[in-house]
C-alpha cells in the first residue's frame, strides 16, 4: 500500500477519506472515477468516517460556533495517516489555512445553484402559499427567502437530503431550499419544484464543488491530484471564498457569494444581510479571469463600506 515516495515510485493504492453519507459516498466515487482516468489500474480504499455533524442532527447549523462542524473528523484522518486524501463538500471546509493540509484539487463543479422542494410545481416563490413554512438551517437561504417574502415562516431543518426531502413530502415542511448539485448527483432531480438563478439567489462559496484534500509535503499525491484539478472551478470557487474571508463571514452567516467566468472576464456576486433579510446589501464586480484575487477583494470592500462588518456583528 502506497504512501510517501521518494524518486517517483508509483502509488498502486490510495485510501480515501469520506464522510459516511450516501452523498459524501457518491462524491468519494466521482474522485475515484476522475483519478481513475489518469492512472487505471489504481487501487482504492474508502474510509467512512463519521463527523460532528453526521453525530448530532438536531442543533441548528446557524447555533454553531466552532468550524469544520463536518469536515474536522475526516481531516483529522489524514493527519493520523488513515488515509492519503481527503474528500468533502468544498463549501463545508472553514475558510483560511488548515495546517498542513491544502486542497490538491477542485473538480468540475458543474452545479452551484440552489432548488426549492415542495409538495407542488412553481414557477417562483411567488406562487407559495402565504405563510408557507420552509425548512432550512441556513441564515444565507433564511435571508434571501425572507428577503423576497416576509411572510415566509423559516424553521430549522436538519437531516440528509433525501431525510429533509421525505420531512416535505409528509407535510412536515411546505417546502425546503437544497444544493442542486446534491440532489442531482443522489439521483433525485424529479423531486425539485424550482430553480433558482444564483445570480439573484446567491450560493454558498464554492457551493457544488467537491474538494480533495492532501497533506503538503505529499508530493506525489499532490502530483496525482493536480491531474483532475478543474481550472475553472478552482477560480470560482476560490474568488468566493476570499470574499466570505476578507469580510470575516462565518461558514453560518447569512451572506452568499457566486462567480461565474465569461471569456476572459470573472463576476462575481454577493450579499450580506441581516437573519430576516430586512437590511439587505447586495453587490457585483466584474474584472479579468487573471485578476480574479483582485476583483474578489475589492467586491469584499464595497461589501464593508456598505456596512456588511456592523450587519455581521449583530448575528
Amino acid at each position: 500500500m502506497a504512501r510517501r515516495f521518494e524518486g517517483g515510485d508509483v502509488i498502486s493504492k490510495l485510501r480515501i477519506a469520506t464522510r459516511s453519507s450516501s452523498l459524501a459516498l457518491i462524491q468519494a466515487q466521482i474522485v475515484v472515477e476522475a483519478i481513475s482516468k489518469h492512472r487505471p489500474g489504481m487501487d482504492f480504499e474508502i474510509v467512512e468516517i463519521k463527523s460532528k455533524g453526521d453525530i448530532d442532527k438536531k442543533k441548528p447549523l446557524w447555533k454553531l460556533s466552532e468550524t469544520g462542524f463536518f469536515t474536522d473528523a475526516v481531516e483529522n484522518a489524514l493527519r493520523e495517516n488513515k488515509a492519503d486524501i481527503a474528500v468533502h463538500s468544498c463549501k463545508d471546509l472553514p475558510i483560511g489555512e488548515t495546517n498542513n493540509l491544502v486542497i490538491a484539487a477542485i473538480l468540475d463543479r458543474r452545479f452551484s445553484h440552489d432548488c426549492l422542494v415542495c409538495n407542488r410545481k412553481i414557477k417562483s416563490l411567488k406562487d407559495l402559499p402565504k405563510g408557507a413554512k420552509i425548512g432550512t438551517s441556513s441564515l444565507r437561504r433564511k435571508a434571501q427567502l425572507l428577503h423576497a417574502r416576509g411572510d415566509l415562516i423559516c424553521e430549522p431543518i436538519r437531516g440528509n437530503v433525501p431525510t429533509r426531502i421525505s420531512q416535505v413530502e409528509k407535510g412536515q415542511f411546505d417546502g425546503t431550499v437544497l444544493a442542486y448539485a446534491g440532489v442531482e448527483r443522489l439521483g433525485l432531480t424529479e423531486k425539485v419544484s424550482l430553480m433558482f438563478d444564483p445570480e439573484k439567489f446567491i450560493p454558498a462559496p464554492a457551493q457544488g464543488a467537491i474538494a480533495v484534500q492532501a497533506e503538503t509535503n505529499n508530493k506525489e499525491i499532490l502530483k496525482l491530484l493536480a491531474e483532475i484539478d478543474d481550472k475553472a472551478s478552482r477560480i470560482t470557487s476560490d474568488a468566493e471564498r476570499l470574499v466570505l474571508h476578507k469580510i470575516k463571514a462565518g461558514c453560518h452567516a447569512p451572506a452568499g457569494v457566486f462567480a461565474k467566468i465569461t471569456g476572459d472576464d470573472i463576476i462575481i456576486y454577493a450579499f450580506v444581510s441581516d437573519e430576516n433579510g430586512r437590511k439587505f446589501i447586495n453587490r457585483k464586480k466584474q474584472g479579468s479571469v487573471k485578476s480574479a484575487q483582485k476583483v474578489a477583494e475589492s467586491l469584499a470592500n464595497e461589501l464593508l463600506k456598505a456596512g456588511a462588518a456592523e450587519l455581521l456583528k449583530n448575528e
